[in-house]
């Protein structure tokens, strides 16, 4: 049964995470050519019609701008946060996992326990942690920057495109740095066995299609 173990390992975690990845790689076609049928595109929409009103000088669009700014400004930080504390926690965990294999190894769901294996599950759940912490930073930054060159619209002129460019990479960082996050929770399941990890994927693909398309969200009357 060793065998079969590992090659569930071997086979479910991979496919998996292709799955998911085929999903956004997806996500992102429909985004590119067709943003309408997204819920991404049509707020990336939204947000050049109503920056190229603030540069004609409508300054409700402003207060909208920053309100919009603020908030996912408030998302990408708390995204930030709760991935540098599973990160804490994951370094915790990894730090004893070894002395709690043989509570692990008493039933064959939990897959392999090997010293390798234990590593890759650590290992690849960390580096997705750290790149959506890195992404979120990086969101971070450019919405900063995109909230001082909003607010100053009007005292000085940046080159054309500067601000709504500005704009459009703090949003779009804010998103990478959300779906890497969701991306690592089904590794992290992956210390409870393969199975997991297949059904984690499948539901959260499931429930980021329902929010990201929005043929999944039209009202549909009885």
């Amino acid at each position: 049964m060793g065998g079969a173990i590992v090659y569930l390992d071997s086979v479910l975690v991979p496919l998996s995470l292709f799955f998911t990845i085929g999903y956004h790689a997806y996500l992102w076609h429909n985004l590119r050519h067709k943003p309408s049928v997204t819920s991404i595109g049509i707020n990336m929409l939204k947000r050049r019609a109503w920056l190229r009103q603030l540069n004609q000088g409508d300054d409700k669009k402003g207060m909208l701008a920053v309100q919009s700014l603020r908030n996912t400004l408030m998302f990408t930080i708390l995204t930030g946060t709760v991935t540098i504390l599973v990160t804490i926690s994951l370094a915790a965990l990894t730090n004893n996992a070894f002395n709690a294999n043989h509570i692990l190894t008493t039933t064959e769901l939990f897959g392999s326990q090997s010293g390798r294996i234990m590593v890759l599950k650590y290992g690849s759940a960390s580096i997705f942690l750290v790149a959506s912490f890195l992404c979120s930073s990086m969101a971070v930054g450019f919405l900063v920057d995109a909230n001082f060159l909003i607010n100053a619209i009007g005292e000085f002129t940046p080159a054309a495109g500067y601000t709504e460019a500005v704009v459009e990479r703090g949003f779009t960082m804010a998103v990478v740095g959300n779906r890497v996050l969701c991306v690592a929770f089904p590794l992290l399941m992956w210390i409870f066995g393969p199975l997991p990890v297949a059904l984690s994927s499948l539901a959260m693909v499931w429930a980021l299609y329902e929010l990201d398309f929005v043929s999944a969200t039209i009202y549909r009357p009885v």
